[in-house]
């Protein structure tokens, strides 16, 4: 077997995760084919690249070699795709691409931005992932990214990239079938939660580690139902789980949204994008904003980044203000989302 620079992403990435498990679920792939890869990989060098602990695993004398090579590699060819794909972009008229996780506020932003640039093409990429999401800003695939970053959780940065913070903390509220005992008080107890069957998606960056350090804190060790979100809302709306939510969602006939007391749970809102990304959507130069700071390299956001980040912000609060139950909090908490800032 030949290696290929997608088995040195995978041993760069069991390297940083510490574990296959981890490294798996960063890779988007299941930990027994991750596994398999490793054991071709090793077999066609001869000779085991990680040491298998009970903590998880660790690079070999041979495997710190190995990866000392591979890193720059995988860096130079990221550089490679990163420059064709900026030469065809300028060849191909003006386009934005954009990454995001899941948001509400995501219709109103692309509606802003498709008034602002009738002449843009711009293309939507949906990931569980603010983590892969990030390596595509990196790597050239996109142009820019909204993600959240659970709290307690730091996102894997890729060095460069030009920073947002829209929220600095989004409280999570909960999703309870309508008939929920707790369901029909402003403000939910954790307490009140111990006996119910929590859902939460592990492929969502951060999500798992998040909520299992809240419930841990709190002396709770609930059951708890791993799948997608999709799939809870519907056990939600039978009774037969619950799980967190983001405050902008709606309430349904049959599934109610309340917030957590003290609001255990948070994330926050983050908008990356590669220097100089918005110079091939048709923005205009509007200067750099001193809200913008540059993921390790300094300040800066780049030409047009104030006009994305401004419609961006308005969409989410228009969102929030939409969701009748957030609404209140932000009300109770005097948030300055409440005000629309100074044209």
């Amino acid at each position: 077997m030949e290696l290929e620079v997608r088995h040195l992403r995978a041993l760069c990435a069991i390297a940083d995760a510490g574990s296959l498990h981890k490294a798996a679920r960063q890779l988007g792939m299941s930990q027994p084919s991750l596994t398999t890869q490793l054991r071709r990989i090793e077999n066609s060098l001869g000779a085991e690249l990680f040491s298998r602990e009970r903590t998880g695993c660790r690079p070999t004398l041979l495997g710190h070699s190995v990866l000392s090579r591979a890193r720059p590699l995988i860096a130079g060819m990221a550089v490679l795709v990163s420059e064709a794909r900026a030469a065809a972009d300028r060849s191909a008229g003006p386009r934005l691409r954009i990454g995001s996780t899941a948001s509400r506020a995501l219709a109103g932003w692309l509606r802003r931005l498709r008034e602002r640039l009738p002449g843009t093409d711009i293309s939507l990429q949906m990931d569980v992932s603010a983590n892969a999401l990030l390596r595509e800003v990196a790597g050239g695939g996109l142009d820019v990214a909204f993600v959240h970053e659970v709290e307690g959780c730091q996102l894997r940065v890729p060095p460069g990239l030009d920073r947002r913070v829209l929220v600095e903390r989004e409280p999570q509220f909960i999703s309870l079938a309508r008939d929920h005992p707790a369901a029909g008080r402003p403000v939910v107890e954790l307490a009140d939660l111990a006996s119910d069957r929590w859902m939460i998606d592990p492929t969502v960056d951060g999500e798992w580690d998040g909520l299992r350090r809240v419930l841990s804190d709190a002396g709770l060790n609930p059951p708890v139902l791993h799948g997608d979100y999709l799939t809870a809302s519907s056990l939600i709306a039978v009774g037969e789980a619950i799980a967190p939510c983001q405050p902008t969602s709606v309430p349904r006939e049959d599934m109610v949204v309340r917030p957590l007391r003290d609001d255990p749970l948070g994330v926050r809102l983050l908008l990356f994008s590669r220097p100089g990304a918005y110079e091939g959507a048709g923005i205009a130069s509007s200067g750099t904003s001193p809200d913008a700071d540059r993921a390790g390299d300094g300040d800066g956001d780049g030409p047009g980044g104030a006009e994305v980040y401004a419609d961006l912000e308005a969409a989410y609060r228009e969102a929030a203000l939409q969701a009748g139950v957030y609404r209140q909090w932000l009300t109770r908490n005097k948030s300055p989302l409440l005000h629309a800032p100074a044209a």
